[in-house]
């Protein structure tokens, strides 16, 4: 791996990139209250945190505080239970990448389709997240980087429309639109997009070495970011539901509607601006920090040498490029089953952070932990526990979704089980502790 930056950025930049990192704003939410209902929208998206978000949190925050070193979550996992279980973190991540960096582009065109309604006819969704895929990595290859004061920005501008909607929401009348009763409900697929839209919390660890005084900024920074998010996600929908809007209005996508809705074509107009840019911001900063994970894995003779090749801006176009054709690849699975993959694969990696957790406790009890989750070996069970039910629910819910011929549950595993194998037949194994 390359050393860090010198430049440094401090609590409220750390803020802005670990919202933008865990949320992107309240997009990707509509399938929740269509198939739960407001009342049931609501209590999906005050659990979820306190079960998932909130232990993920306070692991992230007491590893990245005693190990605050670039690479993260990959740093811990190797350093408490060595090289292959190291692999294991870095080969689920990015395998869970490929199924969450196909949302954006899905989300990216369902958006754009809303304001253009011909651009959602037959393969033009695909062609356009294709292109906005073929954007990103362009920019990656010129060497683009997100800084602080731009993550600031980006999250004031992202979150502004959704401000003069409450404002419509809360101000204007309650319509007098016909209710809509709920014609499907899927309270486990809610809580499984819930906490797709909780995740990433880890992510922010990989910087631990750009950031001012990261023992001691990056526990507060855990703390505002969640609070944050809970309430931009709830605060719009709470809004939308005063107003009674029917739950028919509810789509991948529908923000533009309810927006025009609410205020109008200008307020579309912004709210798709907003949308688009939240896709693409975000997907452009995770392209940057992803396709860093196969570049790191070659490094460490993990994969073929190739993916660390590098060129004359030090971005590794290999590995770029690779995990661009894999992403465009996923589309084609549409977003609930993208969804289900990325939090089955994604959410095995933030366990074994858990273990890495347990683990280091155990051996390495003397570690400076300038933040430490309270409550000693009762208060780990209480931490790790939530989130590992919520893992086996997931997969309770993958087996019942249908990918080609198998389930999603079957396929997770298959891909799981393909990190074993290439560990164990690829030159990996030379790698030493």
């Amino acid at each position: 791996m390359k050393p860090a930056s010198p430049r440094k950025i401090g609590l409220l930049a750390l803020v802005a990139a670990t919202y933008a990192m865990v949320a992107g704003g309240p997009f990707g939410l509509e399938e929740i209250v269509a198939g739960n209902g407001y009342a049931r929208a609501i209590l999906i998206l005050c659990l979820t945190p306190l079960l998932w978000a909130v232990p993920t949190a306070l692991m992230v925050s007491e590893l990245a505080s005693a190990l605050p070193e670039t690479g993260g979550f990959y740093v811990w996992v190797r350093r408490a239970l060595g090289p292959f279980w190291g692999f294991q973190e870095s080969w689920l991540t990015f395998a869970g990448s490929i199924f969450d960096m196909a949302i954006y582009p899905i989300l990216f065109s369902a958006y754009l389709a809303h304001l253009l309604p011909a651009l959602g006819q037959g393969a033009i969704p695909f062609l356009i997240g294709a292109l906005m895929i073929l954007a990103c990595v362009v920019m990656n290859l010129f060497g683009t980087r997100l800084v602080g004061a731009s993550s600031i920005v980006f999250v004031l501008f992202l979150l502004a429309p959704f401000a003069f909607l409450i404002w419509h929401g809360i101000a204007s009348p309650p319509l007098n639109a016909p209710t809509s009763a709920l014609t499907r409900t899927d309270a486990l697929g809610g809580i499984l997009i819930a906490m797709w839209n909780y995740m990433g919390w880890d992510n922010a660890s990989t910087i631990a070495g750009d950031v001012q005084n990261a023992p001691r900024t990056y526990g507060r920074a855990m703390g505002i970011s969640l609070l944050v998010v809970v309430a931009t996600y709830i605060a719009p929908i709470l809004a939308v539901a005063r107003a009674r809007v029917p739950l028919s209005a509810w789509e991948t996508g529908s923000w533009v509607t309810l927006a025009a809705l609410f205020g109008g074509s200008r307020l579309a107009l912004f709210m798709t601006a907003a949308a688009l840019a939240a896709a693409l911001s975000t997907f452009n900063a995770l392209v940057l920090s992803l396709s860093r994970l196969p570049y790191g894995m070659a490094c460490d003779r993990f994969l073929p040498h190739i993916f660390a090749r590098e060129n004359r801006r030090g971005a590794p176009w290999v590995a770029i490029v690779v995990c661009a054709v894999c992403w465009a690849c996923a589309m084609g699975l549409g977003f609930e089953r993208t969804v289900m993959l990325d939090v089955l694969l994604t959410g095995l990696s933030i366990l074994l952070e858990f273990a890495a957790l347990i683990v280091l406790r155990i051996q390495q009890p003397d570690l400076p932990r300038p933040f430490r989750i309270a409550g000693g070996p009762i208060g780990l069970v209480l931490v790790t526990a939530p989130p590992a039910i919520l893992i086996v629910l997931s997969c309770a819910r993958n087996h019942a979704e249908r990918i080609g011929s198998v389930n999603a549950l079957t396929a997770g595993a298959a891909i799981v089980l393909l990190g074993v194998i290439v560990y164990l037949l690829g030159p990996c194994r030379s790698m030493t502790e």
